[in-house]
């Protein structure tokens, strides 16, 4: 017996990129040919050609604990300066991804207040031998130590979350570790991720490592992420993306290569 035709189908999916479409006859699992927006853009080692419709954006703990003066890392004396740079091509490069339908994801830091998703060896490293203040001790304006919810935790107020946008907690250097960004990224139908944010050599690489193990094609922007450690990490961190995972670009070449296929659009 054919299903009937007339029945009115509904959508079934979290994402518009995935979605089934279903009645009390039938499931449409197919979903049809995803429209392409391919762009081209210098990187290296090799110039890439990306499609937007499979890309998303990835940004790594731009939070007041790490990027404020009153946050946490300034408390403790680290000049982060650094980790502020990313501000300004963020600013400008996200309201243009998300022109283009690309989604943005926040991936922050995001502690339990009873710390329970904290493990002895995650607190060791911001607090080696038991002293001092770390993850989800309380800054001198009281502020938890990115706890999720609290002020230190959010992201810094020059880079506003739209409405569209997906928020992630970790509580590991890696983003994919007891976190649902594998299952958010598949479900927006995702082959491509751009990252950026704080720290490029520790959280950033970390993520952007294990989304290679996971299939993932990678790339870095390197003018949208930066660290507080010392220069040599920074280039150790360019040189094994490019090397074994992935590839890096800036944002001027994504934001041109996006301007150029417009301009063939319309030409």
């Amino acid at each position: 017996m054919m299903p009937d035709q007339t029945a009115p189908y509904h959508r079934l999916g979290s994402s518009p990129r995935r979605a089934w479409q279903v009645n009390a006859q039938e499931a449409i699992l197919a979903q049809g040919d995803q429209p392409r927006h391919v762009i081209a853009c210098e990187a290296a080692p090799q110039n890439l050609q990306i499609d937007l419709a499979r890309t998303a954006i990835v940004v790594v703990d731009m939070q007041n604990d790490f990027c404020h003066p009153d946050g946490w890392l300034a408390s403790i004396g680290v000049d982060i300066s650094a980790a502020r740079t990313p501000i300004v091509p963020l600013q400008a490069l996200l309201p243009r991804l998300r022109a283009e339908d690309v989604p943005v994801i926040w991936l922050n830091w995001g502690n339990r207040p009873d710390r329970m998703n904290l493990s002895p060896s995650i607190l060791h490293v911001y607090k080696p031998d038991g002293t001092g203040t770390g993850l989800g001790d309380p800054l001198a304006n009281g502020a938890p130590v990115l706890e999720e919810g609290s002020w230190a935790a959010a992201v810094v107020d020059e880079l506003p979350i739209a409405p569209q946008d997906v928020c992630v907690s970790k509580y590991r250097m890696s983003g994919f570790w007891d976190t649902p960004l594998d299952s958010i990224l598949r479900n927006l139908r995702v082959d491509t991720v751009l990252f950026a944010g704080v720290n490029s050599d520790q959280c950033v690489l970390a993520t952007l490592i294990d989304a290679n193990c996971l299939g993932y094609d990678c790339v870095l922007l390197t003018d949208c992420a930066a660290t507080t450690s010392p220069a040599f990490c920074a280039e150790a961190t360019l040189y094994n993306v490019k090397q074994c995972f992935g590839f890096t670009t800036d944002s001027a070449a994504l934001v041109g290569g996006m301007d150029a296929a417009r301009g063939q659009e319309r030409a």
